[in-house]
């Protein structure tokens, strides 16, 4: 078993309960392989994601008194997309600590950012029950605050659905078009990976906890493939 005291320093949180933390590691497959692990984190997931989204949503809500609720949800959705929290996740090195099946821990592609992100939303979900909101809002605000100001500076909140159909149609004269190529998971928390063609090419796909945030995640990562982010 990993040293989690040693992620407990780094974070400066204490858990009272260890096993909370433990659990915010552990990926369905590490259940799978393990008969001596007790519980997987997804349930920790689906609250974490709650809790971050309200915590997002206060911090805006006060920083921004001026924007408009549509400019607020694309930058809480921008500040809280899979590629955000993963990086906030391995910025916190918490790639190493990670609870995997042999298969999951070869993978260390796009899949992982995945596993980082969710991990990263099972963590909060882990302090919020231990040490309650204001530990966790503390946490967010060491992790994610800092990114807004370049999200709202760069306009990386901006559709990028959108700006991808303006640039191929203006390089290429091509509409990007999208389909889902995986749907996994239980009906409340489902996670689809989406997709995007130029004609019938594949030039990246993207993942979400839906349809549309797959679509602008695959979106972005055509935007950087194609060196058309400016």
């Amino acid at each position: 078993m990993k040293d989690f005291t040693l992620f407990e320093e780094k974070i400066g949180i204490h858990f009272k309960n260890k096993d909370l933390l433990i659990r915010a590691f552990t990926h369905r497959s590490y259940v799978n392989e393990n008969r001596d692990a007790k519980k997987h984190n997804e349930r920790l997931e689906f609250l974490g994601d709650a809790v971050l989204e309200l915590i997002i949503t206060e911090y805006l809500f006060n920083k921004y008194p001026e924007k408009p609720e549509g400019e607020l949800t694309a930058v809480r959705a921008a500040l809280v997309n899979t590629q955000s929290i993963s990086s906030a996740a391995r910025d916190l090195e918490m790639n190493d600590f990670l609870l995997l099946s042999r298969g999951e821990t070869k993978d260390i592609g796009r899949a992982r950012q995945y596993i980082l992100a969710n991990t990263f939303e099972a963590l909060l979900g882990a302090i919020y029950l231990d040490q309650g909101y204001e530990k966790a809002k503390e946490h967010i605000s060491r992790t994610l605050f800092s990114r807004t100001d370049e999200i709202v500076e760069k306009k990386l909140w901006q559709d990028a659905k959108s700006l991808l159909q303006e640039k191929a149609q203006d390089e290429l004269n091509i509409t990007p078009t999208y389909k889902t190529v995986k749907e996994e998971g239980p009906d409340h928390d489902k996670h689809f990976t989406v997709a995007v063609l130029f004609d019938t090419e594949t030039i990246t796909e993207g993942k979400g906890k839906s349809k549309q945030e797959a679509e602008q995640e695959a979106a972005r990562n055509a935007l950087t493939m194609k060196g058309w982010n400016s």
